[in-house]
C-alpha cells in the first residue's frame, strides 16, 4: 500500500485544517437550496451504479426538504452552489434507523463528482461527529453499501469500527453494512 502526500493545508482549493477547502463552506441547508440537494443526492446515488434511475429509494434521496425537516440536512457550498451534502439524524428522528438512545447516525452522502478528492466527504463526516459530541452522544454510526469503498476508507481513518452484528436489508437484494464510532 503506498501512502499519497496530502495537499498542503490551506492552499487554495485545497483542504483546511477542518478538512474541507478554504473556499467551501459547510453548514446547515437553507430552504433555497433544498431542491438542488436533494437532486444532487440522488445523481451522485444513480451515476455511481449504487441504485437504478427508476429504484424506490430514488424519491427519498430527492425528498431534501423531509431531511431538513425531520432531521438536519448539512451542505457543503461553494461559489453558492451545493456540492456535497449529509444528513445528520439523532435518536428520534424519522431518518434514524440505527441510532438507540443516546446515539446518532448518518445518512446519504453524497459529493459531486467534480468536487472528489478535495476531503469534502470527509469534512461532512467530520461535521455529523461534532454534532454527535454536541448532542451529548455516546456513538455514532452508518448504514452503507459493499461497493463504496472511497466511503468505507474515510470511515475507518475517522476510526469508525465495522459492526457486522448491525448489518441489515432495508429491501429484497439490498444488503448493508454498519460502523459505529464510539465518541
Amino acid at each position: 500500500m503506498s501512502q499519497e502526500t496530502p495537499p498542503a493545508i490551506g492552499s487554495p482549493g485545497r483542504p483546511s485544517a477542518a478538512g474541507a477547502p478554504d473556499d467551501v463552506e459547510i453548514r446547515v441547508a437553507r430552504s433555497q437550496e433544498l431542491r438542488a440537494i436533494g437532486e444532487l443526492t440522488a445523481t451522485v446515488y444513480v451515476a455511481a451504479g449504487y441504485i437504478s434511475p427508476n429504484g424506490s429509494y430514488v424519491p427519498q434521496l430527492r425528498d431534501a426538504a423531509s431531511r431538513a425537516r425531520e432531521a438536519e440536512l448539512i451542505v457543503a457550498v461553494r461559489d453558492g452552489e451545493p456540492i456535497g451534502t449529509v444528513t445528520y439524524c439523532p435518536h428520534g428522528s424519522s431518518w434514524a434507523q440505527l441510532a438507540g438512545p443516546g446515539e446518532a447516525e448518518f445518512r446519504m452522502l453524497a459529493v459531486n463528482p467534480m468536487a472528489r478528492g478535495l476531503g469534502l466527504g470527509e469534512a461532512l463526516v467530520r461535521h455529523c461527529v461534532d454534532r454527535a459530541r454536541e448532542d451529548g452522544c455516546t456513538t455514532l454510526r452508518l448504514s452503507t453499501e459493499p461497493v463504496m469503498h472511497a466511503a468505507h476508507r474515510i470511515y475507518r481513518r475517522l476510526g469508525f469500527v465495522r459492526t457486522p452484528d448491525r448489518d441489515w436489508s432495508p429491501a429484497e437484494g439490498v444488503d448493508l453494512l454498519t460502523y459505529a464510532l464510539v465518541l
